[in-house]
């Protein structure tokens, strides 16, 4: 390999993609350029690289181009909505470190309406097999045939998590929605379809971050 024509033998060197040439057995080698896109997964759909059993993934959903990107989290199977993918690693690993904060809306179809009191116990936290967990905000939002339909606000991904404190508190879930990841909206993105992130929502995740950290 040579950097600015120079061979470099050292592992682990460092160089700077927006500065540096980078050639490898004589081909120039040059960075994907950094792509971010929000994706409306279908319930019933796998958020995986590949199934054994033949299931089908968010993968076989995608044109073949945007394939190689990765997910930033997953939606369980049962679970649509927005679920983000990139080829920016760095950046999609802070967004998911549990210290970073970041928020999730879900809109939640439930059996029966939640109570004042059950609504309260979200957010004051309920006891799950794996720890404490609570919602930073939640409301109803309108009522169904067989039950409510909630908005709720986490700060975390834990496996299941939100199906897990409404079943806690007594409202199982009938359906589930991811409608937001951070500054990040599904809107009105059918499902199955996706779409690129502009710059500015790109920076706008960035900016999530540093105000997390208090920047």
């Amino acid at each position: 390999m040579r950097v600015n024509g120079m061979v470099v033998t050292t592992l682990g060197a460092r160089v700077d993609p927006d500065l540096d040439v980078v050639d490898v057995d004589g081909q120039r080698v040059r960075a994907s350029p950094e792509r971010w896109i929000v994706f409306h997964k279908p319930a019933g759909i796998l958020t995986t690289r590949s199934d054994p059993h033949g299931g089908r993934t968010v993968y076989d959903l995608l044109p073949a181009d945007l394939r190689p990107l990765r997910y930033v989290g997953r939606l369980d199977r049962d679970t649509e909505g927005l679920l983000l993918l990139a080829n920016e690693g760095e950046l999609a690993h802070h967004l998911l470190h549990p210290s970073s904060g970041v928020e999730r809306e879900y809109h939640a179809g439930v059996a029966g309406r939640p109570s004042v009191d059950a609504l309260q116990g979200l957010r004051l936290g309920v006891e799950l097999e794996d720890g404490p967990a609570h919602v930073l905000r939640a409301h109803v939002l309108e009522g169904e045939a067989d039950g409510a339909v909630l908005a709720l606000v986490l700060a975390r991904g834990r496996k299941r998590e939100v199906r897990r404190l409404l079943k806690a508190v007594g409202h199982p879930v009938r359906w589930l929605r991811r409608v937001r990841f951070g500054p990040i909206r599904l809107g009105e993105l059918p499902r199955g379809g996706w779409r690129e992130l502009t710059m500015v929502e790109v920076e706008a995740l960035r900016a999530t971050l540093l105000q997390d950290r208090g920047a």
